[in-house]
């Protein structure tokens, strides 16, 4: 039987379990994936302590399959689907899970891989790229303005540096100190995290900046929008939408379709966006991939591979 990497019950890593299930079979409008890559994001650890995502509905069923993005190869393709076949190379947000064998991708929000991206890169795209991308495109700042991303050394904060380095952007990244060089490969000017950083941000823009894209929250949120003169162009993917409403901004808006999965993979593809997938790990050891994301401390990316 195929493995996958699970959840038992919400809790802590105890409920973590590396078993045996059923394979898969795609619904109307699915795809069924032979998963060669699985990204792994704090979002995924979020989910097992009981973390629902907007809009997400319905009780979860238990034992539940960690992850939310793969890439992969077509194995069967479910009713209606159109435009994807069997063998092809894909990659997409899961339907219900990713740290396995075998997963199901929404075809809507499934895109074939490029032929120069690899599998790794690939099942990073969906969550922290695509996520990026929707905030930068929802800024929609003028080529040559000034964006600040608060954590900037992590998955979402080096994909916003490089996509809006990639559209004309100056960017500002809040990072750690630790995280200075990697910050300022990605085209950044980099800003120490800690206290002081706002007057820091300052020094480092004196014009100002244009728009903030805040991946932290709290009191970094707060004063990340102290350096605004226009609160809509303050962003969070860090902070309730209660929150950031309060100071005149807005969540991302995720778009969640093919067409963005396309764009980011055309980046990478063109050598305009590095995942940098920093650590991989096989499907057994997915319980030490996940403690490094959920420690918090992880440079770009870490990958769950499954050996064919």
């Amino acid at each position: 039987m195929p493995k996958a990497y699970v959840f038992t019950r919400y809790g802590g890593p105890e409920t973590e379990a590396l078993v045996d299930v059923d394979r898969p079979v795609p619904g109307p409008g699915q795809l069924l994936v032979a998963v060669r890559a699985a990204g792994v994001n704090p979002v995924d650890w979020k989910q097992r302590t009981g973390y629902r995502r907007p809009g997400e509905q319905g009780e979860r069923d238990f034992p539940a399959v960690l992850g939310n993005e793969v890439s992969g190869v077509v194995e069967e393709v479910g009713d209606g689907v159109e435009g994807f076949a069997t063998g092809d190379e894909v990659f997409g947000n899961t339907a219900a899970g990713g740290y396995a064998e075998y997963a199901l991708l929404p075809a809507e929000v499934a895109a074939h891989k490029p032929a120069g991206v690899s599998f790794a890169d690939a099942a990073t795209l969906p969550v922290a790229a695509a996520t990026a991308w929707d905030g930068v495109r929802q800024l929609g700042l003028p080529t040559g303005a000034t964006l600040l991303v608060t954590g900037a050394g992590g998955g979402v904060g080096s994909a916003v540096a490089q996509i809006a380095r990639a559209l004309g952007l100056r960017t500002v990244g809040v990072a750690s100190e630790a995280k200075k060089d990697f910050v300022e490969s990605l085209g950044a000017v980099h800003v120490p995290s800690g206290p002081g950083w706002d007057e820091r941000a300052r020094a480092a823009a004196p014009d100002g900046v244009d728009g903030v894209y805040d991946l932290v929250g709290g009191e970094v949120l707060a004063r990340a929008a102290e350096l605004l003169a226009d609160r809509t162009k303050l962003i969070t993917a860090g902070s309730p939408p209660e929150e950031v409403e309060r100071l005149g901004g807005a969540r991302v808006a995720r778009a969640r379709t093919a067409a963005v999965l396309d764009a980011v993979a055309r980046l990478v593809a063109e050598g305009d966006l590095d995942p940098y997938v920093t650590r991989t790990f096989p499907l057994a050891r997915a319980g030490e991939a996940l403690r490094a994301v959920e420690d918090g401390h992880v440079r770009g990316k870490i990958v769950i591979e499954v050996a064919i």
